[in-house]
């Protein structure tokens, strides 16, 4: 089994915010992380997870640390490393705790085993590392395991949970047994929303605390048209000629960064145009996510002519690049079985499009230049954690189609920020929306434009930041210091 991976993180001013925030906000932020550094008193602040690439936690991890750090506390990142035995079952576990069966798997005391297997030789590696007293942020199940080892070793331990289920069934209940006697011996744990928190958890220990996104990563920084045509004409997402544009980005220590790396795209014939509508869904290559729905839902509307001429991207990661999930060449390969079976005329209507991964920052900028050309953001998921991908669609003031399940229905009001689809299966009513987004553009703009003030007002880094110190700042108050071995 290879060994656990430390990330790299740099420093970025959290000042590039004050602009944002507005004085009172920002002075509120400094004045709090001045007395959790003074709490910490040299202490390092460790967040473990699956993978450094591919999926929301790791991109809200990098920045997030990166703004930290600027504030002079010491904070790192380690990845965790396992075989595909362990993340194919911790990918089931995943799949539990949204209420799903995934592959159907076991949850038994033979898979825990291969569990805790994998956890005690993680524990080995990290624990020469951490110290006594240190506070370790543990995200989702994958990492649960530890938190026993992390009492031991008298570690102030954190768990974080990124998904969960608006209502609990037995898949649920399963997930959540297996995982509950880790969860025990955190002194804190962190949920999306409070729905999530499950039976099997001391609620008096249970903080809520929504994801955000950094406003400045390459994902969601600023670009303009040029930009975007120039990246999305070079990478193969759209036909050429590419314009005067620069395919060029802001890394996120602000060195220059630029587009290198071309797609792996499934269609027929050309692609679209520069002035072809998309209908853009950006996700990992899971069911859950349901491309396969949001494809026949299309065609389904299109039936050989799509209103305003539209076209569909959808959108994944490179399959073999996402270590933690072994499911995605396989639901991409189901996809492209069903892609092949559309009729003709439609499914020249329909791209599948693959984005490399070998850069995470080139990734996310070519993200950012299609979900700011794209007509429609469509999230039509089964279930759903938080939903990041409406977050940041809803930055770029794109109008937004998504399922009313999840962190989503907290992001956006229906007909105010987005449009929401009560039942995550209604192909009709997703349809419609489409159709009704891509007829009434002044209705879709309006959406857009008061999705971004969402945003700003819920939705960035800073909240995160604040509400994270003052979960480390209860603690020290409430006799857990800081610093300090456990009893």
């Amino acid at each position: 089994m290879p060994h656990m991976e430390e990330v790299q993180v740099g420093v970025q001013s959290i000042e590039r915010y004050r602009e944002l925030l507005g004085d009172e906000r920002f002075r509120e932020l400094m004045t709090l992380a001045d007395d959790i550094r003074r709490r910490l008193d040299g202490r390092v602040v460790w967040n473990v997870n699956s993978t450094a690439r591919g999926g929301g936690v790791a991109e809200m991890l990098r920045p997030m640390l990166a703004y930290v750090r600027s504030m002079e506390i010491d904070a790192r990142w380690m990845v965790i490393s396992g075989n595909e035995e362990f993340f194919r079952f911790t990918k089931r576990i995943h799949h539990s705790l949204h209420g799903a069966s995934g592959d159907g798997g076991p949850i038994d005391e033979s898979r825990r085993q291969i569990y805790e297997r994998v956890m005690e030789q993680n524990a080995h590696e990290l624990f020469t590392l951490v110290e006594p007293g240190d506070v370790v942020l543990f995200h989702d199940p994958q990492t649960a395991g530890l938190l026993p080892h992390a009492r031991r070793a008298g570690v102030t331990s954190i768990w974080r949970c990124h998904i969960g289920a608006d209502v609990a069934n037995e898949e649920t209940r399963k997930g959540w047994d297996f995982l509950a006697p880790y969860l025990r011996c955190a002194d804190r744990t962190i949920f999306s929303r409070e729905e999530y928190i499950p039976s099997q958890v001391d609620r008096k220990k249970a903080v809520i605390i929504p994801p955000a996104i950094d406003a400045f990563s390459p994902k969601n920084q600023d670009m303009d048209d040029e930009t975007v045509r120039a990246i999305l004409v070079y990478t193969g997402i759209v036909e050429g000629p590419p314009g005067p544009g620069l395919r060029l980005f802001h890394r996120e220590d602000g060195s220059p960064g630029r587009v290198d790396r071309r797609a792996d795209i499934i269609r027929m014939g050309r692609a679209p145009t520069w002035d072809t509508p998309l209908v853009v869904q950006v996700s990992r290559w899971d069911t859950l996510k349901d491309h396969l729905g949001v494809m026949e839902a299309f065609a389904e509307l299109a039936n050989g002519r799509a209103p305003a001429e539209a076209e569909l991207v959808l959108v994944g990661p490179n399959v073999h690049a996402v270590a933690d999930d072994p499911e995605g060449a396989e639901v991409l390969s189901q996809m492209e079985v069903a892609w092949r079976a559309l009729p003709h005329g439609t499914r020249n209507m329909v791209n599948l499009v693959c984005l490399p991964m070998a850069d995470a920052e080139e990734n996310a900028a070519i993200v950012n230049a299609l979900q700011r050309h794209a007509a429609i953001v469509v999230q039509k998921s089964l279930k759903e954690g938080f939903g990041l991908t409406v977050t940041e669609a809803m930055w770029k003031g794109r109008p937004v189609i998504a399922s009313k399940v999840g962190g989503i229905q907290d992001q956006v009001r229906h007909e105010q920020e987005g449009l929401l689809l009560d039942d995550p299966g209604d192909r009709d009513g997703f349809a419609e929306h489409v159709r009704r987004l891509l007829e009434d553009l002044g209705f879709a703009d309006e959406l857009g434009q008061r999705a971004r003030e969402r945003v700003r007002e819920h939705y960035l880094v800073p909240r995160t930041l604040l509400q994270y110190a003052e979960v480390i700042r209860d603690l020290d108050e409430e006799g857990k210091h800081v610093g300090e071995r456990p009893d």
